[in-house]
């Protein structure tokens, strides 16, 4: 059996830990996600969603507990180590697009492959190429300002994705847009992920949207449910 794509263990994190007022968000939180499956993540605002993900997506460290992702503990790596691993193994989409609004959509997609040290033509063939299975191809030399807000996320998903990573992290992705844009964009990111197989974990509030995924979990007092 193949290992998970992520697997969390006792995953600990306290704010203000040792002083009056610290607040305990996750209590040994354990999470196994496989390859190709597509996990929601449901809690209210200040419950440690956004926590989560950044524990499981390198962004931050836990007090405690162990983070694998494709069965390699990342826990103890030092720095440099962690920064490549999450530029290779991880992609983000937030609510907020995050894009470079000096950059064309083409570009967007571009630059965190250069990062990673894909040769230029590569990069710009991959963008092209996921830009095309969005249904924007025709944007890609538009910049952010220039295109509409399920568009800008759509260009969004494919930075996330340009990478080829093992694990998508979303922070509710669709929290910005308004309903019938939200699921049309969800139905993007579900094409996307189905299609290149790998992991997803997405935090939402949509109770409609949860539904369509695989499983829903729901982060309740520090611990999953």
């Amino acid at each position: 059996m193949s290992e998970p794509a992520l697997a969390l263990h006792g995953i600990v994190k306290t704010y203000g830990r040792g002083r009056p007022g610290e607040v305990a968000v996750l209590r040994g939180v354990d999470l196994s996600i496989a390859a190709g499956e597509v996990v929601a993540l449901v809690a209210p605002s200040g419950a440690g969603k956004s926590t989560l993900l950044h524990i499981a997506g390198l962004l931050d460290t836990a007090d405690a507990g162990h983070v694998l992702i494709g069965g390699q503990d990342m826990t103890r790596l030092p720095d440099r180590r962690r920064t490549a691993a999450r530029r290779a193994e991880v992609g983000f989409v937030y609510q907020f697009h995050h894009l470079l609004p000096e950059f064309t959509a083409a570009e967007n997609i571009v630059l965190p492959q250069l990062a990673n040290a894909v040769p230029r033509a590569v990069a710009q063939a991959r963008g092209a190429e996921l830009l095309e299975a969005t249904g924007i191809g025709a944007r890609a030399a538009h910049r952010p300002a220039a295109l509409s807000g399920g568009e800008q996320q759509r260009v969004a998903f494919c930075r996330a994705l340009a990478n080829r990573p093992r694990l998508l992290l979303a922070d509710e992705p669709t929290g910005n847009l308004d309903p019938a844009t939200s699921d049309r964009v969800f139905a993007t990111l579900m094409e996307l992920v189905r299609g290149t197989g790998l992991a997803a974990l997405i935090a939402t509030h949509n109770l409609d949207l949860a539904a369509r995924m695989d499983r829903v979990l729901r982060l309740d007092k520090g611990r999953l449910v």
